[in-house]
């Protein structure tokens, strides 16, 4: 079978959008679910809502992000508030943490999507992510969410180049990921590290730093920077800015990762146990 080209996914997703009477969003303001939301209100107008969850695993940053983008679009912006770090099932932080987070994540999404009218929910997945260790993804199948960007074909680089020729704001945003994902498998999740992680990275974003990561392990605040702001974070003034505003939030050291931002760094840990992930 012939590969599809941009335009000929776009053109397919259209069709796949339209086939909804209504439908929800759920949406962080990242760069693909800003993408499936645009091409949602284009294929249904008045007809599709974007679902934010307001939960302490995402920065407040975000959700007013997400608040500014979904205004842009002219889209109806439902926010549900939720504390899933209460179930143990998610605080444990077990491998299969972000299952247990979508059950309860998706379960609210529901609920605002039905008071909207609409009886499906639709997220962000592309290509790409079907090819990394997510369980989450199990999650959203189990529960009948749709993902209309894989369907119709589209890899994280065809939502990237179409976001730039819609205008999107979002089309080079850096890859977002909830705050959950920088605590190590095993550690509990608290409100306490998910705040100092928030704290951590506000500050590196502040210095101009994009597409940071900070793993928090115990007492040590682990940096994950694109390679090419190694150098400028080891400028003295800037090392030493750094260090010291993070251990004022809380941790005792503080150090770089040379290997630089990977997406999914804590991943290795279960494929240097298993062999795979």
């Amino acid at each position: 079978m012939p590969s599809l080209s941009r335009a000929q996914k776009q053109k397919r997703l259209m069709a796949i959008l339209q086939a909804y009477e209504r439908l929800a969003v759920a949406f962080s303001g990242g760069v693909d679910s800003t993408f499936l939301l645009a091409a949602a209100r284009g294929a249904l107008g008045d007809g599709v809502a974007a679902v934010t969850v307001d939960a302490p695993i995402h920065s407040r940053r975000e959700l007013r992000e997400a608040g500014e983008i979904a205004g842009m679009l002219g889209v109806r912006h439902l926010v549900v508030p939720l504390a899933e770090i209460s179930a143990p099932e998610f605080a444990a932080n077990p491998p299969d943490r972000c299952y247990a987070c979508k059950r309860i994540l998706f379960a609210k999404i529901f609920q605002a999507a039905a008071g909207f009218g609409a009886q499906r929910v639709a997220h962000g997945v592309n290509l790409d992510d079907l090819s990394d260790y997510r369980p989450g993804l199990k999650a959203a199948e189990e529960m009948g969410v749709v993902a209309p960007l894989a369907e119709a074909g589209l890899n994280k680089a065809d939502i990237r180049a179409l976001s730039r020729r819609m205008g999107l704001p979002t089309w080079n945003k850096p890859s977002m990921a909830c705050l959950a994902s920088r605590i190590p498998y095993g550690r509990p999740i608290t409100a306490q590290s998910l705040t100092m992680v928030e704290a951590a990275e506000e500050i590196l974003q502040g210095l101009g730093f994009s597409g940071t990561r900070v793993r928090h392990h115990g007492d040590v605040a682990r940096i994950e920077l694109a390679v090419r702001d190694m150098q400028k974070a080891m400028r003295p003034a800037v090392r030493a800015f750094i260090s010291e505003k993070l251990k004022g939030i809380g941790f005792t050291h503080v150090s770089l990762d040379l290997d630089g931002y990977l997406t999914g760094s804590l991943n290795r840990a279960l494929k240097n146990k298993c062999g795979r992930v």
